[in-house]
């Protein structure tokens, strides 16, 4: 009883060397790890280790947070996913004009999310987008350790690692240049023009190498247009150095503001109080 004991004991002692502190693993993860349905159980009933979820464990530790879930999904249980769009550009700096309650966050995935992700206990709630379909030939980087190896000025995916505020434990987020044009895609249902025209003023300086490239990339008319005409309306020094004649921004109109104000150079209906003139 005793040898159990100390078996029981010794990989309980191992768990915190491997599940960094505030992270979460699944069952699966424990499973390849070697702890079997009946070990699990019998840490949670001793509080060697917590629950949160269905099927997903960490160890007692710190107030969950969002950020904890994310690292955990990028570096422990090696899930395909980004933080993006809006959430990626505040993470950033760039809402410091704006109210800043960070409320949804953002995340961009290859595969489907797992089942619990929407059942943790916390403030903000997440929000799912399928990243193939704004960017279609875009290959992302697998791990850190895969986007770390990307080319400079900025990875190829437009994709970067930001801290989470915990040493050591970094986020996998959309650089601005693609956070933007990931924003511009939730327009006009799910965002507003007013905070898209506010974030293109805070962006004077994008990268106009790796804005070339995603927009070259990106298959979403409506996003391109969207992009110059924000961008004619502030006029940033980039914009100068992109080659809009390698950028397909298709043909006929499109009509994203019902009543709104037809803007001739882009084709687009846009909200009467942003009319160039």
């Amino acid at each position: 009883m005793s040898n159990m004991t100390g078996h029981v004991g010794s990989k309980a002692n191992l768990l915190t060397r491997l599940i960094p502190d505030g992270l979460f693993v699944d069952a699966s993860w424990l499973e390849k790890h070697g702890y079997s349905r009946s070990l699990r159980h019998y840490y949670v009933s001793t509080g060697w280790l917590e629950q949160p979820a269905h099927g997903l464990y960490r160890r007692p530790g710190p107030p969950v947070r969002w950020e904890h879930v994310v690292v955990s999904l990028q570096s422990l249980l090696d899930h395909p996913v980004s933080v993006g769009g809006r959430t990626a550009l505040e993470l950033q700096g760039y809402a410091h004009y704006l109210p800043h309650t960070l409320k949804r966050v953002h995340l961009y995935w290859d595969t489907p999310p797992p089942g619990w992700l929407h059942k943790l206990a916390l403030t903000q709630v997440f929000v799912c987008h399928h990243r193939k379909r704004l960017f279609p030939e875009v290959e992302h980087p697998d791990s850190h350790a895969e986007l770390a190896k990307s080319s400079s000025p900025g990875p190829q995916s437009g994709l970067r690692s930001l801290s989470s505020g915990k040493e050591d434990q970094e986020l996998i987020v959309s650089t601005a240049e693609r956070a933007y044009l990931e924003l511009l895609d939730e327009l006009p249902k799910k965002e507003s023009f007013d905070i898209a025209d506010r974030f293109m003023e805070t962006l004077a300086t994008l990268s106009p190498r790796r804005l070339q490239r995603l927009l070259e990339k990106t298959q979403s008319i409506k996003v391109k247009r969207l992009f110059f005409f924000f961008a004619d309306r502030h006029q940033h020094r980039w914009l100068a150095h992109l080659d809009k004649s390698r950028i397909d921004l298709g043909k006929g109109k499109r009509m994203l503001v019902a009543g709104g104000h037809l803007d001739k150079q882009y084709q687009i209906t846009v909200p009467s109080n942003l009319e160039q003139g």
